[in-house]
């Protein structure tokens, strides 16, 4: 098959305009340049991609498939550029960070600020995945640090105490479980829940340890971060867990915060890394170092 870039970014622009003139235009070409090129891509393909009718053109049924993966192929080319253009600014490192939505919605964004602020260079792909997902992608080389929420171990990996949290419910003053000190997980699934969106990595956790119990999560909100939770919870939509450091001051005077009685509920978030890396990432060791010392700077404050 002999065709260029060019070529998909000329189809797509006549597709999305419905006229070869219009798309021919937004590519910077003469209309007949344009036709000549879907002919091309025409005739390397096999299929003919337009019906050409008094107004404009339409896209075929293979001129549909051929749209939807000419995007993705396109997207990802700019992707590609996006990804290179801090090397050609003097990027001097790269590391990728796997995490659970805890770490990522609490802690981790001011220990990455001040592994910025010292190497203000080097360039940190996050990306947020389960915790069980976190030390697979580890092991294989996809992430090269991990901050998960898991007792069990790897004997590939290095298990590292990051921070220590602890996962609360969270209800509206006036509900009538507000004036509990503590509460069994079970004792809740009876009420309507604020939850972070399917997939999530706390939904998941929570909707799992409630069918374990023979019960589900009555979930009547989903939302993308805890912020949203308190505000909803505040509001009487529902009640809401979530780590107790995700809790904003100014949420505080307006929720009811219960511990919740289970063992599950203390959260020792630890960093994984590979015992014996296949390359060298001295940026990887650094944030590493920074992470630890977070988890340092908390122990001494709390003793």
């Amino acid at each position: 098959m002999r065709y260029e870039l060019t070529d998909l970014t000329v189809f797509l622009a006549i597709a999305d305009e419905g006229n070869v003139s219009k798309g021919a235009e937004r590519c910077h070409l003469a209309p007949s340049s344009a036709s000549l090129r879907i002919k091309n891509l025409e005739a390397s393909v096999g299929v003919t991609l337009f019906k050409r009718h008094a107004r404009g053109v339409v896209l075929t049924a293979a001129g549909q498939v051929m749209r939807e993966h000419a995007k993705r192929c396109v997207a990802q080319l700019e992707q590609m550029h996006a990804d290179l253009e801090p090397y050609s600014q003097g990027m001097t490192g790269h590391v990728t960070v796997f995490a659970n939505n805890n770490a990522i919605s609490t802690h981790l964004p001011d220990d990455l600020a001040r592994f910025f602020m010292a190497y203000p260079s080097v360039r940190i792909t996050l990306e947020e995945r389960l915790s069980h997902d976190i030390v697979g992608a580890v092991v294989d080389g996809r992430a090269e640090i991990g901050v998960v929420a898991l007792e069990s171990e790897h004997p590939d990996l290095d298990f590292l105490p990051y921070r220590k949290d602890q996962l609360v419910l969270l209800t509206p003053n006036n509900h009538l479980l507000a004036k509990r000190d503590t509460i069994s997980f079970a004792s809740c699934l009876g009420q309507p829940f604020i939850s972070l969106q399917s997939g999530a990595a706390l939904h998941t956790f929570l909707m799992n340890h409630a069918n374990a119990l023979g019960g589900r999560l009555d979930v009547r909100v989903q939302v993308s971060g805890y912020r949203a939770i308190a505000r909803l919870v505040a509001s009487g939509a529902g009640i809401g867990i979530v780590p107790r450091t995700a809790i904003e001051r100014s949420d505080r005077g307006r929720l009811a915060i219960v511990d919740l009685d289970e063992p599950w509920a203390i959260r020792d978030l630890r960093v994984c890394i590979p015992k014996h890396p296949s390359e060298k990432n001295v940026y990887r060791d650094k944030l590493v170092d920074i992470l630890c010392r977070a988890n340092a700077r908390t122990a001494s404050t709390v003793s």
